[in-house]
């Protein structure tokens, strides 16, 4: 079951992953649902214990979803639960993707020098901290080129 606290975030990831693969036309509607399902349910069991509201950046390293030429595990076996190998997931996904999935905020780049994307992004609700929180991923958004790779893009903000 996922965390309240973490569900915009969690679906936020699982659903541009789902994107993704929605853009080869190579699953059924129903396989792509069930995906997404599996890689919410994942994610959220695996973020349990390393969500820090109070502390967006303390564990982001943990909830990193990483495909570099292999496929990332909770990826994997999502995929797994519709029938595709980790091999078959791989040609259908960039080769180089990398996801934050932070409180607050799910970023991605693709490609190692691409530049990164923000796909979610809201203010913490907070009377004790005005103090804005920074991005985790601030430091790395300085000076990178767009990514080599033509895949669809988005930024929402709420």
């Amino acid at each position: 079951m996922i965390n309240l606290k973490m569900k915009t975030e969690v679906s936020t990831a699982a659903n541009f992953v789902t994107r993704l693969l929605r853009g080869t036309r190579l699953l059924s509607e129903e396989q792509l649902q069930q995906f997404r399902f599996s890689l919410e349910e994942s994610l959220g069991d695996h973020y349990l214990h390393h969500w820090f509201p109070n502390a967006p950046c303390r564990g982001s390293g943990y909830r990193c979803i990483r495909i570099n030429h292999k496929m990332d595990p909770i990826i994997g076996r999502a995929a797994n639960t519709i029938g595709l190998t980790k091999e078959r997931l791989f040609s259908l996904l960039p080769s180089e993707l990398t996801m934050w999935v932070d409180p607050f905020e799910v970023s991605y780049r693709i490609g190692e020098d691409g530049s990164i994307c923000v796909l979610y992004e809201s203010t913490p609700q907070s009377d004790t901290n005005p103090t804005p929180v920074e991005s985790c991923k601030d430091g790395l958004r300085i000076g990178h080129p767009s990514p080599s790779k033509s895949f669809g893009m988005m930024t929402c903000s709420s």
